[in-house]
C-alpha cells in the first residue's frame, strides 16, 4: 500500500495523544455554536513549568513554507506561510484574501458585520493567531479565539500542515481543495510513534459523497485497543469521568452523524467532556481525512508525531 508521510508535534500528557491536521473553515459559520469545542472538564492538564525532552519526531528544517486554499468562500480564501530558522517558527503570515489579493482585514463592511454577529473581527483575530503561533511554536497551543472558532481551527490545522512540511523540508506549496465534494473510497491515517503506549489509527469510508463509517482508535504495539485496557479505562474514569471505551465510540458515531449535513465540518463534532484533548485529536485527524477525501487521495497518511517526556 502506498503511503505519504506527514509529521506533527505532540506533547505527552496524562491521558491523551494531541494531534493536528488541516481542513478548511467556513466563515459564514462564525458565531454559530461558538466555543462548542470548549469544555470546563478536561482529561488532563497541559500546564507544566518543566521543559520536555523530545524523544520521537523530526525537527523543523529552515525555510519558508506556504499553503493556499484553491476555492473562495464568501469571496475569500486562505493564504498562509511560515518561516523557520534554527528549528523555530520566526514568522507566521496567515490571511484571507480575495481574487484581487486584498485582505479580509481591510474589508470594513465584513469586519463590521462579523464584529456585530460574533464579537470579533478579522482585523482582530488574524494578527492574534499569527502572533500566538510564533509565541507558542505549537499550532495546538494557539488559543481558539472566541467568536472565530472556525477560523481559529482552520489556522491551527493549516499551521500544523506547514509544520509538517517544515519537518520534512518540503517547500512545495500545499494546496487545499476546500469545499470540494468527497470522493468515494477508504481513507486512512496512522501515527508512527507511541505515546503512553498507544498511537492513533483512523479510517473513514465515503460512499455517494457521504462519510458512512468512522474508525478512530488508539492501539498498542500488539494492535490492542485502548478501549479494552481495563486499567487505563478505570484510571481515566476516576480522573475525568469518562474512559476510552466510551468517548472513542461517541466520537466515531457523532462524526458520521454530523457529516451527514452538507454544510458540516469535523469541527462541528462536539467535544466529549472529560476527554477534551482526545476529542480535539479526533477532530484534527478527521479534518485531514476529509481533505484527503476532497482530493480522492487514498494513500495512507503517516504522521511522524513528536512525543515528549
Amino acid at each position: 500500500m502506498e503511503t505519504r508521510k506527514f509529521m506533527t508535534g505532540v506533547a505527552t500528557l496524562a491521558f491523551s495523544t494531541i494531534v493536528l491536521g488541516a481542513c478548511s473553515a467556513d466563515d459564514a459559520n462564525e458565531g454559530n455554536g461558538e466555543d462548542a469545542s470548549q469544555t470546563t472538564t478536561t482529561e488532563e492538564s497541559a500546564d507544566s513549568s518543566e521543559e520536555a525532552e523530545v524523544v520521537s519526531g523530526a525537527s523543523l528544517q529552515d525555510g519558508t513554507y506556504s499553503l493556499k486554499e484553491l476555492n473562495d468562500n464568501n469571496g475569500y480564501h486562505v493564504e498562509f506561510s511560515i518561516t523557520t530558522e534554527d528549528g523555530e517558527i520566526t514568522d507566521s503570515d496567515y490571511d484571507y484574501v480575495n481574487e484581487d489579493g486584498d485582505s479580509k482585514q481591510d474589508d470594513e463592511e465584513y469586519n463590521e458585520n462579523m464584529k456585530e454577529e460574533s464579537g470579533v473581527s478579522p482585523e482582530e483575530f488574524i494578527p492574534q493567531l499569527n502572533e500566538d503561533l510564533v509565541s507558542e511554536q505549537n499550532p495546538e497551543s494557539v488559543e481558539v479565539v472566541s467568536g472565530a472558532t472556525h477560523s481559529a481551527h482552520a489556522f491551527q490545522n493549516y499551521a500544523q500542515q506547514l509544520v509538517q512540511a517544515a519537518q520534512e523540508g518540503n517547500t512545495d506549496e500545499i494546496e487545499i481543495d476546500n469545499g470540494a465534494d468527497l470522493q468515494d473510497g477508504t481513507y486512512n491515517l496512522e501515527e508512527q510513534n507511541y505515546n503512553n503506549g498507544y498511537r492513533a489509527v483512523f479510517s473513514i469510508e465515503v460512499e455517494d459523497g457521504k462519510i458512512t463509517e468512522s474508525n478512530f482508535d488508539n492501539v498498542d504495539e500488539d494492535g490492542n485497543s485502548k478501549k479494552d485496557d481495563e486499567e487505563y479505562n478505570e484510571a481515566m474514569e476516576d480522573e475525568s469521568g469518562v474512559g476510552p471505551d466510551e468517548y472513542i465510540d461517541t466520537l466515531n458515531d457523532e462524526f458520521v452523524e454530523t457529516m451527514d449535513d452538507e454544510e458540516a465540518a469535523p469541527g462541528d463534532v462536539e467535544v466529549v467532556s472529560g476527554a477534551t484533548h482526545s476529542s480535539e485529536s479526533f477532530i484534527l485527524y478527521a479534518e485531514q481525512l476529509v481533505n484527503a477525501a476532497e482530493k480522492g487521495d487514498t494513500e495512507t497518511i503517516e504522521v511522524d508525531n513528536f512525543v515528549e517526556e
